[in-house]
Parts: structure tokens; C-alpha cells; sequence
């Protein structure tokens, strides 16, 4: 998955084979997280050296970042259909999305307290900008789980719906609205609604007008 996804997003992208994404599970539960059984299973060969080993890990951990924040770096929306559980890793996941979206059965839970390590690959840095600063660190300490309605209250969601049917239909319907419009249009919004989330206003104005100047073209 952490090298096959990025890869698939990246030649999505460079093929201009869609407008939209949705990301959605095929069984019970959205995504568990992480498999953690692979760090024991002798998957992973480290270095003997300490120095080596540590630096090792800090690559391994920004190559894993990099899966995640593949979604933000791509040029359309992605969307995510959370059925179930949405847990640990899949947060990460679902946090990098441009949207989500939650069936009334669905969690979210930030789980890595309970192994006694901290979420390391995106939810500590994008979910306080998505809920704010007091419930992500809430959420982060407890590891407890957030429901849907919840989760739609701390607008952590846009909509909540009965069941995954419904869920991946209504989801489904906004990607064909998104869909309609100009690809360059809704590059641009995506674009710089990421760079006003980590600049201020006045320096994502002056991004804004040498975007427009680049790429208005009537």
C-alpha cells in the first residue's frame, strides 16, 4: 500500500484520468490503520548502527508521510466515504482529503496512545486545523472514539448518512457535481485553499493574484 498508493495517485494525476476521487472501504470498516505486525515481521531491515538505524526510521516515517500527503499533492479532490471504523493510520488518511463524509454507524479514533506511540504521519497536523487545537488533543490523549454525529458537529465531516449505501451514493452525487466543472477551476481552488491553510491571508492574496495571472486564460 505506502508505495503502491502514492504511485497510483501520482499517475492519476500525470494521465489526467479523473476529475475527482472517492476513497471509500470495501468491507465492514473504512480502514483499521496500519498493520503494525509489519515493524516484527522482519519486513523491514534496519541498519545495526544507531546512528544509521535512528535515520533509518526517520526516512521510513517520511516515506510513509509522503503516502499520505500524496493526496493533498494531487491536482483534483479526493473524497473520503468513512463507513465504520476509521482508525489510526486511515485518519491520516481521511484528514489529508479535501472532503469527508460519514455513515451514522462510523468512528473516528486516534488510536496510537493505546501502543503507547503518537500519531506520526499527518492526523497531529492536519486534524487541529480541521477541529480545532482542544478536541484534536483531546482525541489524541484519550484515544477514545469520536462518532459520526460528532464527528459532523466538530465539522470534522460535511454530512452524515444512514447507512454505506447511502453513504457511497450521496458521495458519489458530489463527485458528478465536482466533476462538471473545469478541471482548471477546481485545481485552482484546491490549490489555494491548501496554501491559505499554511499562510496568512495577506501572503495567500498575493499567491491567489500570481495564480490568476498565470492561469486566467478566458
Amino acid at each position: 500500500f505506502w508505495q503502491e498508493f502514492p504511485a497510483a495517485m501520482r499517475h492519476l494525476d500525470q494521465q489526467a484520468l479523473c476529475r475527482v476521487l472517492v476513497i471509500s472501504g470495501a468491507g465492514k470498516h473504512f480502514s483499521s490503520g496500519m498493520d503494525l505486525g509489519v515493524f516484527n515481521s522482519g519486513a523491514i531491515k534496519r541498519p545495526k548502527e544507531a546512528a544509521r538505524r535512528n535515520e533509518h526510521l526517520r526516512q521510513l516515517v517520511l516515506q510513509l508521510q509522503n503516502t499520505i500527503s500524496s493526496v493533498e499533492q494531487v491536482r483534483f479532490p479526493v473524497l473520503a466515504a468513512i463507513q465504520g471504523g476509521c482508525i489510526g493510520g486511515a485518519l491520516d488518511l481521511a484528514c489529508a482529503c479535501d472532503c469527508r463524509y460519514m455513515s451514522a454507524d462510523a468512528f473516528v479514533s486516534v488510536e496510537e496512545a493505546k501502543l503507547g506511540l503518537a500519531a506520526d504521519i499527518g492526523t497531529l497536523q492536519r486534524l487541529p486545523k480541521l477541529i480545532g487545537e482542544g478536541l484534536a488533543r483531546e482525541l489524541a490523549y484519550t484515544a477514545r472514539r469520536m462518532p459520526a454525529q460528532e464527528a459532523l458537529q466538530a465539522r470534522l465531516v460535511n454530512q452524515v448518512f444512514a447507512d454505506a449505501d447511502s453513504l457511497l451514493a450521496g458521495v458519489m452525487d458530489i463527485a458528478e457535481q465536482i466533476a462538471r466543472h473545469s478541471p482548471m477551476a477546481i485545481y485552482g481552488c484546491k490549490e489555494n485553499l491548501n496554501y491559505s491553510r499554511d499562510h496568512s491571508v495577506s501572503e495567500s492574496l498575493r499567491y491567489q493574484a500570481t495564480w490568476q495571472a498565470g492561469m486566467f486564460q478566458p
